[in-house]
Protein backbone atom coordinates (compact mmCIF):
# COMPACT_ATOMS: atom_id res chain seq x y z
CA UNK A 1 0.00 0.00 0.00
CA UNK A 2 1.43 3.87 -0.35
CA UNK A 3 0.17 4.44 2.82
CA UNK A 4 2.46 2.72 5.99
CA UNK A 5 1.02 2.40 9.15
CA UNK A 6 2.64 5.33 10.90
CA UNK A 7 1.76 7.66 8.33
CA UNK A 8 -1.77 6.64 10.07
CA UNK A 9 -0.76 6.50 13.21
CA UNK A 10 0.15 10.33 13.23
CA UNK A 11 -3.37 11.49 12.65
CA UNK A 12 -4.75 9.24 14.77
CA UNK A 13 -5.59 10.78 18.81
CA UNK A 14 -2.74 8.31 20.14
CA UNK A 15 -5.27 7.53 23.38
CA UNK A 16 -5.97 4.33 22.95
CA UNK A 17 -9.63 4.28 22.94
CA UNK A 18 -10.22 1.01 21.88
CA UNK A 19 -13.63 2.30 20.22
CA UNK A 20 -12.55 1.30 16.51
CA UNK A 21 -12.31 -2.26 18.16
CA UNK A 22 -8.20 -2.14 18.07
CA UNK A 23 -6.41 -2.17 21.51
CA UNK A 24 -4.18 0.41 20.59
CA UNK A 25 -4.10 3.26 17.92
CA UNK A 26 -0.79 1.11 16.31
CA UNK A 27 -2.36 -1.55 16.12
CA UNK A 28 -5.74 -0.17 14.35
CA UNK A 29 -3.10 2.02 12.12
CA UNK A 30 -1.02 -1.31 11.25
CA UNK A 31 -4.42 -2.97 9.88
CA UNK A 32 -6.01 -0.09 8.17
CA UNK A 33 -2.51 0.13 6.05
CA UNK A 34 -3.18 -3.20 4.62
CA UNK A 35 -6.65 -2.46 3.61
CA UNK A 36 -7.88 -4.45 6.37
CA UNK A 37 -10.34 -1.99 7.88
CA UNK A 38 -12.27 0.89 6.93
CA UNK A 39 -10.13 4.34 8.11
CA UNK A 40 -13.60 5.66 9.00
CA UNK A 41 -13.76 2.87 12.18
CA UNK A 42 -11.70 5.23 13.84
CA UNK A 43 -14.06 7.98 14.83
CA UNK A 44 -11.58 10.92 16.36
CA UNK A 45 -9.35 10.98 12.51
CA UNK A 46 -10.74 14.46 10.59
CA UNK A 47 -12.54 13.84 7.47
CA UNK A 48 -9.65 15.68 5.48
CA UNK A 49 -7.60 13.08 6.62
CA UNK A 50 -10.25 10.10 5.90
CA UNK A 51 -10.96 11.36 2.61
CA UNK A 52 -7.09 11.74 2.24
CA UNK A 53 -6.60 8.23 3.03
CA UNK A 54 -9.77 6.14 2.28
CA UNK A 55 -8.98 5.33 -1.28
CA UNK A 56 -5.49 4.67 -0.46
CA UNK A 57 -5.83 2.07 2.00
CA UNK A 58 -8.71 0.83 -0.01
CA UNK A 59 -8.86 -2.84 -1.55
CA UNK A 60 -7.23 -2.37 -5.10
CA UNK A 61 -10.05 -3.37 -6.83
CA UNK A 62 -13.50 -1.58 -6.07
CA UNK A 63 -16.74 -3.47 -4.07
CA UNK A 64 -19.60 -2.82 -6.58
CA UNK A 65 -23.08 -2.82 -5.37
CA UNK A 66 -25.66 -3.90 -7.63
CA UNK A 67 -29.06 -4.37 -6.66
CA UNK A 68 -31.61 -3.45 -4.01
CA UNK A 69 -33.16 -4.44 -1.09
CA UNK A 70 -32.90 -8.67 0.04
CA UNK A 71 -31.38 -8.75 -3.42
CA UNK A 72 -28.33 -6.16 -2.99
CA UNK A 73 -25.39 -8.16 -3.51
CA UNK A 74 -21.43 -6.98 -3.55
CA UNK A 75 -19.07 -7.52 -6.65
CA UNK A 76 -15.05 -7.07 -6.49
CA UNK A 77 -13.36 -6.43 -3.47
CA UNK A 78 -10.87 -8.52 -4.09
CA UNK A 79 -7.47 -8.80 -2.65
CA UNK A 80 -5.51 -11.68 -4.24
CA UNK A 81 -5.62 -13.35 -7.38
CA UNK A 82 -6.02 -16.97 -5.93
CA UNK A 83 -7.97 -18.38 -3.22
CA UNK A 84 -4.81 -20.12 -1.93
CA UNK A 85 -3.12 -16.95 -1.31
CA UNK A 86 -5.90 -15.78 1.39
CA UNK A 87 -9.66 -15.67 -0.11
CA UNK A 88 -11.50 -14.61 -2.78
CA UNK A 89 -14.95 -12.69 -1.07
CA UNK A 90 -17.58 -11.77 -3.18
CA UNK A 91 -18.53 -14.53 -5.71
CA UNK A 92 -19.23 -13.99 -9.27
CA UNK A 93 -23.36 -13.67 -10.54
CA UNK A 94 -24.61 -15.68 -13.34
CA UNK A 95 -27.35 -14.11 -15.73
CA UNK A 96 -29.24 -14.90 -18.60
CA UNK A 97 -30.27 -12.75 -21.55
CA UNK A 98 -33.63 -11.38 -22.81
CA UNK A 99 -34.67 -8.89 -24.95
CA UNK A 100 -37.03 -6.70 -26.42
CA UNK A 101 -37.48 -8.37 -29.84
CA UNK A 102 -38.52 -11.81 -27.97
CA UNK A 103 -42.19 -12.74 -27.68
CA UNK A 104 -44.04 -12.73 -24.51
CA UNK A 105 -44.09 -15.98 -24.52
CA UNK A 106 -40.95 -16.95 -24.94
CA UNK A 107 -40.01 -14.35 -21.90
CA UNK A 108 -42.73 -15.62 -19.65
CA UNK A 109 -41.12 -19.09 -20.62
CA UNK A 110 -37.57 -17.92 -19.66
CA UNK A 111 -38.73 -16.09 -16.23
CA UNK A 112 -40.45 -19.77 -15.44
CA UNK A 113 -37.48 -21.84 -16.16
CA UNK A 114 -35.41 -19.65 -13.99
CA UNK A 115 -37.21 -20.34 -11.30
CA UNK A 116 -36.72 -24.55 -11.59
CA UNK A 117 -33.07 -23.84 -11.46
CA UNK A 118 -32.83 -22.69 -7.84
CA UNK A 119 -31.34 -25.67 -5.79
CA UNK A 120 -29.54 -25.67 -2.00
CA UNK A 121 -26.30 -26.94 -1.84
CA UNK A 122 -24.57 -27.64 1.38
CA UNK A 123 -26.85 -24.93 3.22
CA UNK A 124 -27.03 -22.17 0.44
CA UNK A 125 -29.38 -21.82 -1.67
CA UNK A 126 -28.14 -21.10 -5.50
CA UNK A 127 -29.82 -19.84 -8.84
CA UNK A 128 -29.59 -16.85 -10.97
CA UNK A 129 -28.90 -13.04 -9.91
CA UNK A 130 -29.14 -11.05 -13.00
CA UNK A 131 -30.99 -10.97 -15.84
CA UNK A 132 -29.50 -8.66 -19.09
CA UNK A 133 -32.12 -7.47 -21.02
CA UNK A 134 -30.89 -6.34 -24.35
CA UNK A 135 -32.18 -3.16 -26.43
CA UNK A 136 -33.47 -4.07 -29.92
CA UNK A 137 -36.16 -2.12 -31.57
CA UNK A 138 -38.81 -0.81 -29.16
CA UNK A 139 -37.88 1.12 -26.43
CA UNK A 140 -41.38 0.81 -24.28
CA UNK A 141 -41.44 -2.79 -24.71
CA UNK A 142 -37.73 -2.39 -23.68
CA UNK A 143 -38.51 -0.70 -20.52
CA UNK A 144 -41.35 -2.81 -19.39
CA UNK A 145 -39.14 -5.92 -19.86
CA UNK A 146 -37.18 -4.15 -17.51
CA UNK A 147 -39.41 -3.49 -14.78
CA UNK A 148 -40.75 -7.13 -15.17
CA UNK A 149 -37.25 -8.60 -14.43
CA UNK A 150 -37.26 -6.13 -11.44
CA UNK A 151 -40.71 -8.26 -10.38
CA UNK A 152 -39.32 -11.24 -10.62
CA UNK A 153 -36.81 -10.44 -8.22
CA UNK A 154 -33.98 -10.35 -10.52
CA UNK A 155 -31.16 -7.60 -11.03
CA UNK A 156 -31.68 -5.79 -14.29
CA UNK A 157 -28.94 -5.60 -16.51
CA UNK A 158 -29.97 -3.19 -19.27
CA UNK A 159 -28.06 -3.61 -22.73
CA UNK A 160 -28.16 -0.40 -24.72
CA UNK A 161 -26.04 2.57 -26.04
CA UNK A 162 -28.95 4.85 -26.58
CA UNK A 163 -28.29 7.10 -23.64
CA UNK A 164 -32.56 7.94 -23.77
CA UNK A 165 -33.43 4.61 -23.98
CA UNK A 166 -31.39 3.61 -20.96
CA UNK A 167 -32.96 6.73 -19.37
CA UNK A 168 -36.26 5.48 -19.82
CA UNK A 169 -35.52 1.87 -18.69
CA UNK A 170 -33.69 2.15 -15.52
CA UNK A 171 -36.58 4.63 -13.98
CA UNK A 172 -38.61 1.26 -13.31
CA UNK A 173 -35.54 -0.54 -12.36
CA UNK A 174 -34.91 0.85 -9.12
CA UNK A 175 -31.60 1.84 -7.40
CA UNK A 176 -28.88 -0.60 -8.26
CA UNK A 177 -29.09 -1.68 -12.12
CA UNK A 178 -26.61 -2.53 -14.34
CA UNK A 179 -26.84 -0.07 -17.18
CA UNK A 180 -24.42 -1.85 -19.79
CA UNK A 181 -23.79 0.44 -22.30
CA UNK A 182 -21.14 3.37 -22.06
CA UNK A 183 -18.67 3.73 -25.18
CA UNK A 184 -16.04 6.42 -26.21
CA UNK A 185 -19.69 8.42 -27.95
CA UNK A 186 -21.25 8.07 -25.06
CA UNK A 187 -19.55 7.65 -22.13
CA UNK A 188 -21.04 12.01 -20.88
CA UNK A 189 -24.49 11.00 -21.67
CA UNK A 190 -24.46 7.87 -19.70
CA UNK A 191 -22.87 8.64 -16.56
CA UNK A 192 -25.62 11.59 -15.86
CA UNK A 193 -28.21 8.21 -16.67
CA UNK A 194 -25.92 6.44 -14.06
CA UNK A 195 -25.89 8.85 -11.80
CA UNK A 196 -29.12 10.51 -11.83
CA UNK A 197 -30.50 6.66 -11.33
CA UNK A 198 -28.31 5.61 -8.69
CA UNK A 199 -27.11 2.74 -11.16
CA UNK A 200 -23.87 0.85 -12.14
CA UNK A 201 -22.17 1.68 -15.10
CA UNK A 202 -20.93 -0.95 -17.70
CA UNK A 203 -18.02 0.21 -19.49
CA UNK A 204 -16.98 -1.31 -23.21
CA UNK A 205 -14.29 -0.18 -25.65
CA UNK A 206 -12.95 -2.12 -28.59
CA UNK A 207 -9.15 -2.61 -27.02
CA UNK A 208 -8.17 -2.71 -23.16
CA UNK A 209 -5.99 0.42 -24.09
CA UNK A 210 -9.05 1.49 -25.49
CA UNK A 211 -11.21 0.48 -21.85
CA UNK A 212 -8.63 1.86 -19.30
CA UNK A 213 -8.85 5.37 -21.65
CA UNK A 214 -12.11 5.57 -21.30
CA UNK A 215 -12.31 4.38 -17.58
CA UNK A 216 -10.38 6.98 -16.80
CA UNK A 217 -12.43 9.69 -19.05
CA UNK A 218 -15.20 8.61 -16.72
CA UNK A 219 -13.31 8.86 -13.50
CA UNK A 220 -12.94 12.12 -14.70
CA UNK A 221 -16.29 12.86 -15.15
CA UNK A 222 -16.90 11.88 -11.39
CA UNK A 223 -17.59 8.38 -11.63
CA UNK A 224 -16.75 5.38 -10.24
CA UNK A 225 -19.32 2.76 -9.63
CA UNK A 226 -18.87 1.26 -13.13
CA UNK A 227 -18.17 -2.62 -14.23
CA UNK A 228 -16.48 -3.65 -17.04
CA UNK A 229 -16.74 -5.53 -20.05
CA UNK A 230 -13.99 -7.25 -21.23
CA UNK A 231 -15.02 -7.87 -24.41
CA UNK A 232 -17.49 -10.16 -26.47
CA UNK A 233 -15.81 -11.22 -30.11
CA UNK A 234 -13.05 -13.17 -29.30
CA UNK A 235 -12.90 -15.58 -26.55
CA UNK A 236 -8.42 -15.46 -26.53
CA UNK A 237 -9.11 -11.69 -26.10
CA UNK A 238 -11.68 -12.09 -23.47
CA UNK A 239 -10.38 -13.95 -21.64
CA UNK A 240 -7.03 -12.48 -21.61
CA UNK A 241 -8.48 -9.30 -20.82
CA UNK A 242 -10.18 -10.62 -17.83
CA UNK A 243 -6.69 -11.73 -16.82
CA UNK A 244 -4.80 -8.99 -17.79
CA UNK A 245 -7.80 -6.01 -16.13
CA UNK A 246 -7.68 -8.23 -12.85
CA UNK A 247 -3.92 -8.87 -12.58
CA UNK A 248 -3.34 -4.57 -13.15
CA UNK A 249 -5.94 -4.14 -10.35
CA UNK A 250 -4.22 -6.34 -7.63
CA UNK A 251 -0.35 -6.81 -8.54
CA UNK A 252 -0.10 -3.58 -10.31
CA UNK A 253 -2.00 -1.38 -8.21
CA UNK A 254 -3.59 0.42 -11.42
CA UNK A 255 -6.97 1.68 -9.57
CA UNK A 256 -8.04 2.58 -13.54
CA UNK A 257 -8.46 -1.09 -13.35
CA UNK A 258 -10.21 -1.63 -10.12
CA UNK A 259 -13.47 -3.11 -10.75
CA UNK A 260 -15.52 -5.92 -11.25
CA UNK A 261 -15.68 -7.55 -14.66
CA UNK A 262 -18.71 -8.43 -17.23
CA UNK A 263 -18.41 -11.29 -19.49
CA UNK A 264 -21.22 -12.18 -22.38
CA UNK A 265 -20.33 -16.00 -22.56
CA UNK A 266 -23.63 -15.94 -24.95
CA UNK A 267 -21.81 -14.05 -27.38
CA UNK A 268 -18.09 -15.44 -27.35
CA UNK A 269 -20.12 -19.12 -27.52
CA UNK A 270 -22.11 -17.84 -30.89
CA UNK A 271 -25.16 -19.89 -30.00
CA UNK A 272 -22.97 -23.27 -28.70
CA UNK A 273 -24.64 -23.65 -25.40
CA UNK A 274 -21.87 -26.39 -24.58
CA UNK A 275 -19.76 -23.92 -25.13
CA UNK A 276 -21.09 -21.51 -23.10
CA UNK A 277 -20.86 -23.81 -20.46
CA UNK A 278 -16.93 -24.38 -20.55
CA UNK A 279 -16.51 -20.84 -20.94
CA UNK A 280 -18.67 -19.99 -17.74
CA UNK A 281 -16.49 -22.02 -16.19
CA UNK A 282 -13.07 -20.59 -17.15
CA UNK A 283 -14.61 -17.33 -16.23
CA UNK A 284 -15.89 -18.19 -12.70
CA UNK A 285 -11.92 -19.11 -12.23
CA UNK A 286 -10.60 -16.38 -14.28
CA UNK A 287 -12.19 -13.40 -13.04
CA UNK A 288 -15.62 -13.15 -14.53
CA UNK A 289 -17.66 -11.03 -12.07
CA UNK A 290 -21.22 -10.94 -13.80
CA UNK A 291 -21.07 -14.08 -16.43
CA UNK A 292 -23.67 -13.47 -19.10
CA UNK A 293 -25.97 -16.53 -20.58
CA UNK A 294 -28.38 -17.43 -23.08
CA UNK A 295 -30.13 -19.31 -20.79
CA UNK A 296 -29.85 -21.52 -17.92
CA UNK A 297 -31.23 -25.02 -17.21
CA UNK A 298 -30.40 -27.39 -14.56
CA UNK A 299 -28.01 -29.34 -16.34
CA UNK A 300 -25.82 -26.27 -16.51
CA UNK A 301 -26.87 -24.82 -13.35
CA UNK A 302 -25.82 -27.90 -11.29
CA UNK A 303 -22.01 -28.14 -12.22
CA UNK A 304 -21.71 -24.07 -12.49
CA UNK A 305 -23.17 -22.94 -9.35
CA UNK A 306 -21.32 -25.89 -7.52
CA UNK A 307 -18.03 -24.41 -9.44
CA UNK A 308 -18.53 -21.07 -7.70
CA UNK A 309 -19.60 -22.15 -3.90
CA UNK A 310 -16.19 -24.48 -4.30
CA UNK A 311 -13.98 -21.53 -5.32
CA UNK A 312 -15.40 -18.68 -3.55
CA UNK A 313 -15.33 -20.56 -0.13
CA UNK A 314 -12.58 -19.30 2.43
CA UNK A 315 -10.05 -21.99 2.57
CA UNK A 316 -8.89 -20.69 5.79
CA UNK A 317 -12.60 -21.88 7.29
CA UNK A 318 -14.01 -25.20 7.14
CA UNK A 319 -17.21 -25.29 6.45
CA UNK A 320 -19.07 -26.52 8.76
CA UNK A 321 -22.76 -27.53 10.80
CA UNK A 322 -23.42 -26.62 14.15
CA UNK A 323 -22.29 -29.50 16.40
CA UNK A 324 -25.75 -30.84 17.46
CA UNK A 325 -28.15 -33.66 17.20
CA UNK A 326 -30.75 -33.26 14.07
CA UNK A 327 -33.82 -34.99 13.64
CA UNK A 328 -35.28 -36.56 10.55
CA UNK A 329 -38.38 -37.84 9.16
CA UNK A 330 -40.23 -36.99 12.18
CA UNK A 331 -38.93 -39.16 14.75
CA UNK A 332 -40.99 -40.74 17.60
CA UNK A 333 -38.47 -41.05 20.42
CA UNK A 334 -37.52 -44.73 19.82
CA UNK A 335 -35.31 -44.34 16.61
CA UNK A 336 -31.55 -44.95 16.16
CA UNK A 337 -28.68 -42.38 16.87
CA UNK A 338 -26.30 -42.15 13.21
CA UNK A 339 -23.41 -40.01 14.25
CA UNK A 340 -21.20 -37.98 11.68
CA UNK A 341 -18.92 -34.74 11.69
CA UNK A 342 -19.92 -31.00 11.54
CA UNK A 343 -18.27 -30.92 7.92
CA UNK A 344 -20.66 -29.75 5.98
CA UNK A 345 -20.61 -31.54 2.84
CA UNK A 346 -20.29 -34.36 5.42
CA UNK A 347 -23.72 -33.09 7.25
CA UNK A 348 -25.62 -32.64 4.29
CA UNK A 349 -24.40 -35.34 2.35
CA UNK A 350 -25.84 -37.85 4.96
CA UNK A 351 -29.00 -35.55 6.27
CA UNK A 352 -30.06 -36.07 2.60
CA UNK A 353 -29.42 -39.86 2.83
CA UNK A 354 -31.52 -40.16 5.87
CA UNK A 355 -33.99 -38.12 4.23
CA UNK A 356 -34.40 -40.18 1.21
CA UNK A 357 -34.34 -43.52 3.44
CA UNK A 358 -38.05 -42.25 5.48
CA UNK A 359 -36.79 -43.86 8.27
CA UNK A 360 -37.40 -41.34 11.57
CA UNK A 361 -33.85 -41.24 12.67
CA UNK A 362 -32.04 -38.45 15.17
CA UNK A 363 -28.26 -37.55 13.63
CA UNK A 364 -25.61 -36.61 16.58
CA UNK A 365 -23.08 -34.20 15.52
CA UNK A 366 -19.93 -33.57 17.65
CA UNK A 367 -17.71 -31.00 17.21
CA UNK A 368 -14.81 -32.75 14.84
CA UNK A 369 -13.26 -29.16 13.34
CA UNK A 370 -14.81 -28.81 10.34
CA UNK A 371 -13.36 -31.77 9.02
CA UNK A 372 -14.26 -34.83 6.90
CA UNK A 373 -14.70 -37.88 8.63
CA UNK A 374 -11.25 -39.42 7.96
CA UNK A 375 -9.76 -36.53 8.43
CA UNK A 376 -10.87 -35.64 11.38
CA UNK A 377 -10.44 -39.23 12.96
CA UNK A 378 -6.68 -38.78 11.96
CA UNK A 379 -6.51 -35.44 13.19
CA UNK A 380 -7.62 -36.84 16.51
CA UNK A 381 -11.10 -34.72 16.42
CA UNK A 382 -13.22 -37.69 16.07
CA UNK A 383 -12.67 -40.41 17.99
CA UNK A 384 -14.48 -42.77 20.22
CA UNK A 385 -13.74 -40.07 23.58
CA UNK A 386 -15.22 -37.30 21.80
CA UNK A 387 -18.65 -39.42 20.17
CA UNK A 388 -18.89 -40.59 24.05
CA UNK A 389 -18.45 -37.40 25.67
CA UNK A 390 -20.76 -35.59 22.50
CA UNK A 391 -23.56 -38.45 23.03
CA UNK A 392 -23.47 -38.04 27.37
CA UNK A 393 -23.50 -33.88 27.42
CA UNK A 394 -26.07 -33.65 24.78
CA UNK A 395 -27.73 -36.35 26.39
CA UNK A 396 -29.23 -38.06 23.53
CA UNK A 397 -30.12 -40.47 25.43
CA UNK A 398 -33.04 -38.71 27.01
CA UNK A 399 -34.36 -38.14 23.32
CA UNK A 400 -35.17 -41.90 22.57
CA UNK A 401 -35.49 -45.01 24.14
CA UNK A 402 -33.60 -46.92 21.25
CA UNK A 403 -30.40 -47.80 22.33
CA UNK A 404 -28.68 -48.65 18.54
CA UNK A 405 -25.88 -45.78 17.39
CA UNK A 406 -24.49 -46.03 14.16
CA UNK A 407 -21.43 -44.88 12.68
CA UNK A 408 -19.79 -44.22 9.90
CA UNK A 409 -18.57 -47.21 8.42
CA UNK A 410 -14.71 -45.79 7.62
CA UNK A 411 -14.04 -45.93 11.62
CA UNK A 412 -15.26 -49.14 12.30
CA UNK A 413 -12.21 -49.49 14.08
CA UNK A 414 -13.88 -47.22 16.94
CA UNK A 415 -16.19 -49.71 17.72
CA UNK A 416 -14.81 -51.21 20.38
CA UNK A 417 -13.60 -48.69 22.51
CA UNK A 418 -16.96 -46.42 22.01
CA UNK A 419 -19.06 -49.66 23.06
CA UNK A 420 -17.10 -49.52 26.01
CA UNK A 421 -17.11 -45.78 26.90
CA UNK A 422 -20.95 -46.20 26.06
CA UNK A 423 -22.21 -49.45 27.98
CA UNK A 424 -26.10 -48.98 27.24
CA UNK A 425 -25.65 -48.67 23.57
CA UNK A 426 -25.24 -51.30 20.86
CA UNK A 427 -22.74 -49.31 18.52
CA UNK A 428 -23.70 -50.32 15.48
CA UNK A 429 -20.92 -50.19 12.00
CA UNK A 430 -23.09 -48.37 9.45
CA UNK A 431 -22.00 -48.45 5.57
CA UNK A 432 -19.05 -46.62 4.31
CA UNK A 433 -20.50 -44.52 1.55
CA UNK A 434 -23.90 -42.36 2.59
CA UNK A 435 -25.68 -43.75 -0.38
CA UNK A 436 -26.08 -47.16 0.70
CA UNK A 437 -27.71 -45.61 4.10
CA UNK A 438 -31.61 -45.46 2.62
CA UNK A 439 -30.95 -49.73 2.56
CA UNK A 440 -29.10 -49.74 5.68
CA UNK A 441 -31.81 -47.96 7.63
CA UNK A 442 -35.01 -49.81 5.64
CA UNK A 443 -33.09 -53.43 6.34
CA UNK A 444 -32.31 -52.27 10.27
CA UNK A 445 -35.82 -50.87 10.92
CA UNK A 446 -37.34 -54.25 9.43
Amino acid sequence: MAVKGLDIFKLTPKTNCKECGFPTCMAFSMKAATGGVPIEKCPYISEESKELLSEATAPPMKSIKVGAGDAQVTLGGETVLFRHEKTLVNKNLFAIELSDAMSDADVDAACAKLQKVNYDRIGEMMFVEVVAVRFVADAAKFAALVKKVVECGKIPMIVTVDAEVAKAAVAGAGAGAIIMGATKDNAAAMVEVAKAADAVLGVSADSIEALHDLVEEIEKLGYKNLVLNVGETSIKEAYANAVNIRTAAIKGSDRTFGYPSVVFVNKLAAGDINLQIALASAFVLRYGSVIVMEEMDFNAALPLFGLRQNIFTDPQKPMRVEPKVYEFNKPTGKDPVLVTVDFALSYFVVAGEIERSKVPAYLAIPDAGGYSVLTAWAAGKFGSTVIANFIKEADVASLTTSRKLILPGKVAVLQGDLAELLPEWEVIVGPNEAMQLPKFLRDMQA
